[in-house]
């Protein structure tokens, strides 16, 4: 089964605005350090290798499961520092 696009719909920069709330959250990250994120998920990695060490599977596996998210959130606030929050911000 094959689905067919008329058209061209992707959105292109300028096309959709972030709302008031994201950019007064992006505002505030912003100013978080990259490194503190990485060095968040590296704290998440010995957490969990310690746990993991003393026999607390279970704890392991829910601090070695942040590690992720903390590396997406440093790649989000690395974004928003270089790109802004939306395309307006950059005209």
């Amino acid at each position: 089964m094959s689905f067919e696009i008329s058209g061209d719909k992707r959105v292109h920069a300028g096309d959709a605005t972030e709302g008031k709330t994201t950019a007064y959250i992006e505002s505030y990250t912003s100013q978080v350090q990259s490194g503190v994120f990485l060095v968040a998920a590296i704290a998440s990695i010995t957490g969990s290798l310690v746990f993991k060490a003393i026999r607390k599977d279970h704890a392991a596996l829910f601090v070695g499961q942040w590690v992720a998210p903390f590396l997406i959130l440093g790649l989000y606030n690395k974004m928003v520092k270089q790109h802004g929050s939306d395309a307006e911000t950059r005209a």
